[in-house]
């Protein structure tokens, strides 16, 4: 070799190894392709979407059971916003890093200062401004419902890093698929079979614990039941635990695949492979005894968990006028709920007649945990006297069922006889419950299970309901339709015949001074 061409050599070689290895380099790649990433109509429209309409509903103004929600629902409730986004990377971090294989650039990149694995790293990191945003949409949603008046119980940290994490994830193995199978159809076909695994799974195993939490996001079949934070019994840690590790591994994966052949690599895939199973292991595990036994005693004798305070509803009450108030009995995280259900009771007791007017109620806090988030078992109607069942849901539809379960036992005595009414006093029940309301029609719609305002229907309340004849919704529509100070009066006055067994609808309505439905028949009469 001549001295000329010697010289050139030299001046064209690669720079010594701590150039070639510059983390800096590498930071300097992740963040153009995380700009880069923008670029893709689907991230940024998807991206758009999740952070425009979570922030519409932290200003939206929400009323009904909205307006009172319960934290450790309100964390799983951020996990299925950045589903789209996910897919959207999934896809287009693949051809991102697909993209100098495509338009064959390979060989210029082989000239700078980093490895191909070293490549691969950048494209991970890439996601992870992405995952900071969804990080900040999760905190800024959960804030805002923590931040609620209505709000109660506890929230779990885990339970909000789902959502990050699954951002992550889907990255990671975009970038894997990449360096396993460079070809651009790979991730749209990797999407479609894996919804394909995940619906057979689901479909196929879902009794099996350690499938049923394989899945990044985990939801809860069923009902719509809300438990006390301390029998969730979710294994929130655990799983993000094994989230974790499976974006490590997927990431170094991806590394190792990419020519990353050093000694820290090959250690951390090994440690990143005990973290997942690890964490697999440990939310597999299902419910354990004392979880149950717990459940048990919140079902059948919640008033082991619970406290108690006596209360007046309306701050005009005395002693004296209702009999000593009365006693509310809730588990620990809604204690301050309290105040609220001591205004229906007032207001309900308030078109009561004869002793039901200040009889003292003892108004507890009932949930059927035995079956988990998933169940939404009816819960069995108490037969103590003068005691009402209140759910651990709030707000919207529950205020006023939970008026006709109050009206129901002023009238019958106890719950159990409550849901055995079909004569005339269920007119004076539903005034009772609905006389009082700010809006009584439409609660009546509410209440009623077809939502209907004619005819027959179902009367829905915390435990059992009411069967309301057409001509007992009649009489009730034309009550709730005149002066209220007027029918309060009346039912007043002749509280001991409305409250009577067996009394007709008819004669409800001729005391009450209403039309008397055509052709109406209660139980009593047929």
């Amino acid at each position: 070799m001549s001295l000329a061409t010697k010289t050139v050599a030299e001046s064209t070689a690669v720079p010594e190894d701590d150039q070639r290895r510059s983390w800096a380099a590498v930071f300097a790649l992740a963040r153009f392709e995380a700009r880069d990433l923008l670029r893709y109509i689907p991230v940024l429209v998807t991206l758009v979407l999740y952070v425009g309409y979570t922030a519409w509903t932290l200003f939206h103004q929400q009323d009904g059971m909205d307006a009172f929600p319960a934290l450790q629902d309100a964390d799983r409730a951020t996990q299925p916003g950045p589903l789209l986004l996910g897919i959207a990377l999934f896809v287009c971090v693949n051809r991102c890093t697909l993209r100098s294989r495509k338009r064959g650039t390979d060989r210029q990149f082989d000239v700078l200062v980093m490895e191909p694995w070293r490549r691969t790293v950048a494209h991970v990191l890439s996601v992870v401004p992405f995952a900071a945003v969804t990080a900040l949409v999760v905190l800024g949603e959960f804030t805002r419902q923590a931040l609620r008046a209505g709000a109660v119980g506890h929230g779990s940290p885990a339970e909000l890093a789902v959502g990050p994490l699954y951002v992550l994830l889907c990255g990671a193995f975009g970038v894997l698929l990449a360096r396993l199978v460079p070809s651009t159809f790979a991730a749209p076909v990797g999407v479609i079979g894996l919804f394909v695994l995940s619906v057979f799974v689901s479909a196929g195993t879902s009794d099996a614990e350690w499938t049923r939490w394989l899945p990044p996001i985990v939801g809860e079949d069923g009902g719509k039941t809300v438990l006390p934070s301390n029998l969730i019994g979710r294994p929130a840690a655990w799983h993000a635990l094994y989230l974790t590790g499976l974006i490590l591994l997927l990431a170094l994966a991806a590394v190792l695949a990419s020519g990353g052949r050093t000694l820290s690599l090959k250690v951390g895939a090994a440690g990143a492979l005990a973290l997942t199973l690890g964490g697999a292991v440990g939310q597999s595990g299902g419910v354990s005894p004392e979880l149950t036994a717990a459940r048990e005693q919140a079902s059948v004798t919640p008033q082991r968990d619970q406290s108690c305070v006596r209360r007046w509803g309306s701050p005009r009450s005395s002693e004296a006028e209702t009999g000593g108030g009365s006693t509310y009995c809730a588990f620990p995280e809604w204690t301050g709920r309290a105040g609220d259900w001591a205004g229906v009771v007032d207001r309900v007791q308030s078109l009561a007649g004869g002793t039901a007017a200040r009889q003292p109620l003892l108004v507890r806090q009932r949930v059927e945990a035995r079956y988990g988030l998933g169940g939404d078992s009816a819960i069995d109607p108490l037969t103590t006297p003068y005691q009402v069942t209140v759910g651990t849901r709030w707000g919207g539809n529950r205020v006023p069922e939970f008026a006709v379960g109050v009206a129901y036992v002023l009238v019958a005595g106890d719950e159990s006889k409550g849901g055995e009414l079909c004569d005339g006093r269920v007119v004076t029940a539903m005034w009772l419950a609905l006389g009082g309301d700010p809006h009584p029609m439409a609660d009546l719609a509410n209440v009623r299970l077809d939502d209907s305002v004619t005819g027959s229907a179902y009367v829905l309340a915390p435990t059992s309901g009411l069967s309301m004849t057409a001509g007992q919704t009649d009489v009730v529509r034309e009550l709730l339709h005149r002066p209220r100070g007027e029918v309060t009066a009346s039912v007043k006055r002749h509280w001991a015949e409305l409250t009577a067994s067996g009394v007709s609808t008819a004669r409800v309505a001729r005391v009450l001074g209403t039309e008397v439905p055509k052709g109406a028949k209660d139980c009593a009469e047929e």
